[in-house]
């Protein structure tokens, strides 16, 4: 398929305009705790602009410095101008790319199905080193000070140095699918051998195994010592780290399906998609449920909160915004094709990649 840049609204509305890039998103979710947050965007939300790839986009994308970094699954990682969805370069991994690219430091790295970690320089697109794991990868990257980490389905958490030698890598009983959680040089990752492990950064240490009994596919999302996360034994758990133990477990009352989705962390509540076909908004005291929304498929997304509104997709390939208190939809967007990708937020403008390969930017409209 040819690759297509296509303006959807005027361009040159945006072209004429002097950007002032206010924010980024250069992490999976968006902060090194994961809690799927960012700054507001406008109440009225159009179609800016699409860029079509030659196959589908699984992944959230990153955004820094007006430039939005995604991969697809033709193996290729896109960097395009946040301003007008112009193509800046390409980088060709080895396989499909099903990770989420994280930006760091003026690099750009990110994982592939075939095992092999890329850092690629964010400016020009080229290779600056990589790292070969065992198996695919599709965890993304998190950072503490010049410390790279991510799983990989060889069973091993991954910490690199800068210059992409290896610091450590510590075993673990299943696939490490999510992003580890970073709080205080602690790193906290869940996997499918049903345990959440704290391992220091700095030396690698195992500090806490906490037993689960599930397996975990979301990236656990950490506010004032409680991890949250949703789980393939129908649940989404709140688990005290200092304690090491289980606080409380959501479970639909109707339907019981696996949780793939990470969590985004509100004031009081939290909120997560489910392969019940769901949106969930679940109370981060009880865990008792505050509302619900069904849509026609699975939710994989993970959702974003931005001001008073939470942001997700579903593989219906409908984009919803949510009211954060009622649940009431407040705006939505048929894209016509599924979401699995977590939204992306940053200078005002939500940023969406589909199944089919189209990447979708929302911001005001003109």
């Amino acid at each position: 398929m040819k690759l297509l840049t296509k303006a959807i609204l005027i361009a040159v509305v945006f072209a004429t305009q002097t950007q002032t890039w206010a924010d980024d998103w250069s992490l999976f979710r968006g902060d090194p705790q994961l809690r799927g947050r960012a700054t507001g965007l406008p109440a009225k939300l159009a179609p800016l602009w699409s860029f079509e790839v030659e196959e589908g986009i699984e992944s959230g994308a990153a955004i820094v410095d007006g430039i939005v970094y995604v991969g697809a699954l033709d193996g290729k990682l896109y960097a395009v101008s946040l301003a007008d969805g112009g193509l800046l370069w390409t980088y060709e991994a080895t396989d499909e790319i099903r990770a989420s690219p994280s930006v760091h430091a003026g690099t750009v790295y990110v994982g592939d199905a075939s095992g092999v970690f890329h850092a690629v320089d964010a400016r020009t697109g080229k290779a600056r080193w990589t790292f070969t794991a065992e198996s695919e990868i599709v965890s993304s990257a998190n950072f503490h000070e010049n410390r790279i980490l991510f799983g990989s389905n060889d069973q091993f958490l991954y910490c690199l140095k800068g210059d992409g030698s290896l610091a450590w890598k510590v075993e673990t009983g299943g696939y490490v699918y999510g992003t580890p959680s970073i709080v205080d040089g602690i790193a906290y990752s869940a996997g499918c051998d049903g345990f959440l492990r704290a391992i220091d950064v700095a030396s690698g240490e195992e500090k806490r195994k906490i037993q689960l009994n599930a397996y975990i596919g979301a990236s656990p999302s950490i506010r004032d010592g409680v991890a949250y996360m949703g789980t393939f034994e129908n649940q989404v758990v709140a688990v005290d780290l200092a304690a090491g133990k289980l606080l409380w477990a959501y479970e639909n009352p109707e339907r019981q399906f696996p949780y793939l989705s990470s969590a985004a962390l509100g004031e009081d509540r939290l909120f997560v998609g489910g392969r019940d076909k769901s949106v969930h908004a679940i109370n981060l005291e009880d865990g008792s449920s505050l509302w619900s929304h069904r849509t026609k498929a699975k939710v994989d997304s993970s959702p974003v909160i931005s001001g008073a509104r939470v942001y997700v997709g579903s593989l219906t390939g409908e984009l919803f915004a949510f009211n954060r208190k009622s649940g009431e939809i407040e705006w939505r967007f048929d894209t016509g094709s599924g979401l699995m990708a977590t939204p992306a937020i940053a200078d005002g403008r939500l940023v969406i990649g589909t199944v089919d390969g189209q990447l979708y930017c929302f911001g005001q409209a003109p």
